[in-house]
């Protein structure tokens, strides 16, 4: 039997960071227990609510967040708040396939187009790496929001 996993980002604005990554791989945020979203209504905003019905201090409605696949395949990534800040190059980081299936100049092409999605949406570009067959078949590095400058 194999196991579901959740992948967590610490952050210092889990919302925010989780807001990104929801756009970037066409994720959602879940609503709250037991709260029926109507079509169109926006998760964050009713999460506000009920936490505030709960009694959450308002300075503690930042501390976690999740996105989570709406077709139910992908896992969960759960966001939570820690006051230290990144130090050091992570020994985990996410792959985004956006052009698999694809060679050569059409898929660095693809890659750029994501790119340049992903960047509007905050991300920064570090570098790219040119195809070097048969071991890569290139890539672009990126960095989320939340990382500070990126360092090798």
């Amino acid at each position: 039997m194999s196991r579901h996993i959740q992948i967590t980002f610490d952050a210092h604005d889990p919302r925010a960071l989780s807001s990104f990554w929801r756009d970037a791989l066409g994720y959602v945020h879940p609503g709250p227990p037991g709260v029926d979203l109507p079509e169109g209504a926006d998760p964050l905003a009713a999460w506000d609510g009920f936490l505030a019905r709960i009694g959450v201090p308002e300075g503690q409605r930042n501390a976690k967040s999740a996105i989570e696949d709406p077709d139910g395949q992908g896992p969960r990534v759960f966001f939570q708040q820690v006051p230290e800040g990144k130090t050091a190059k992570n020994r985990v980081h996410l792959d985004l396939r956006a052009a698999p299936g694809l060679h050569g100049e059409e898929r660095m092409a693809a890659l750029e187009a994501e790119c340049d999605r992903l960047v509007a949406l905050g991300a920064k570009r570090v570098r790219r790496d040119e195809p070097a067959p048969p071991l890569s078949a290139g890539f672009l590095v990126l960095t989320d929001p939340n990382t500070p400058d990126y360092q090798f």
